[in-house]
């Protein structure tokens, strides 16, 4: 399968499913959630492939594919607390909510990852916006001002430590990645001479502001209720994301507190070609790291640290602290010995 029919054909497809869902019911609520889960991680073990890099120019409607997948974001949640708040029977609302969480989160959370990295200001709005509706648009400042420059340091609030389980680097991710990310975003603001309403956090504060109003609109309180549980549910995939990619890769920092180069090294990888596609390549994470406004399709799989499963898999390993250390830390010390 060629990769732009691939990537289209893996991101595309719960659209309809969930949106069906949302309106129906029935089967749809099942078919929905096994998309994201069980055939994702099927494909993932029973296909063996690795799908080639692809470069920008070879993949034209790279853009227009991360477009309608974050208008696609956008319907969705809205067809979710629609769904949330009518009289579908409750395992069909479980069904929708499931899905839809897992898709905003782990595909609108790949694809607003990367319409911030791209040069277009529409695109990188969009991307925006895709955070924001989700509550999380202080990402949108976090990820390229901080996470990119101090990643595998204690400066980035993002890079989970050894032996750091997921629920502590939750809380401490969250909160030190809008905190540095305000400061770094102020300091840019006054350097630059722009008035304080021009603050990117005001956006960020007054879209999901918005957001809330939207959900209240749609299913009133109950819709209010439905939309923060949905938002929260997408938040955990995310920071679930991040600490599985970095957990416990650290940079070398010299006598003068400079950190090394930024290096496939640092980061977590995985070759699994199904959820890479539905992820759009966001597990070769060391080659966007390293070549942060790369297009996704032209990513690349480096000789880096490469996880046993596929990213998602990972995840919910995430979700046991005694078993995600048993399972990485013998192969974070395996990798930092051979990578000193």
């Amino acid at each position: 399968m060629p990769p732009m029919i691939l990537f289209a054909t893996a991101t595309l497809i719960p659209i309809p499913l969930i949106l069906i869902a949302a309106f129906s019911g029935g089967v749809w609520a099942l078919t929905a959630p096994l998309y994201m889960t069980v055939v994702t991680a099927v494909l993932d073990e029973w296909v063996d492939r690795v799908t080639p890099a692809t470069s920008g120019a070879e993949f034209p409607v790279a853009n227009a594919l991360s477009t309608t997948i974050a208008l696609g974001q956008f319907a969705i949640i809205a067809a979710t607390v629609f769904a949330l708040t009518s009289d579908l029977a409750v395992p069909a609302k479980i069904g929708v909510f499931i899905a839809a969480g897992l898709y905003i989160g782990q595909v609108g959370n790949s694809n607003a990852h990367e319409l911030i990295h791209r040069s277009s200001r529409f695109l990188r709005h969009l991307g925006k916006w895709a955070y924001i509706s989700v509550l999380f648009g202080h990402h949108t400042s976090a990820h390229v001002l901080v996470h990119h420059i101090h990643v595998g340091t204690k400066n980035d609030p993002n890079t989970s430590r050894l032996n750091e389980s997921f629920y502590r680097f939750f809380g401490r991710a969250w909160r030190g990645s809008v905190r540095k990310s305000y400061a770094a975003e102020t300091k840019r603001m006054v350097r630059a001479g722009k008035p304080k309403w021009s603050h990117p956090f005001v956006t960020y504060i007054g879209g999901a502001i918005a957001m809330v109003c939207i959900a209240g609109a749609i299913g009133g309180a109950a819709g209010i209720g439905a939309y923060l549980a949905l938002a929260f549910f997408a938040q955990i995939q995310l920071m679930l994301s991040d600490y599985v990619q970095h957990y416990g890769l650290t940079r070398m920092v010299d006598d003068a507190g400079k950190p090394e180069p930024i290096a496939a090294k640092h980061s977590w990888n995985s070759p699994h070609w199904f959820s890479s596609a539905l992820m759009l390549n966001a597990p070769r994470h060391s080659d966007h790291h390293v070549s942060p406004m790369t297009i996704y399709p032209a990513l690349q799989l480096p000789d880096a640290p490469m996880l046993p499963r596929s990213l998602p898999v990972m995840a919910c390993v995430a979700l046991v602290p005694p078993l995600w250390r048993r399972v990485m830390n013998p192969r974070v010390a395996k990798w930092q010995e051979t990578a000193l």
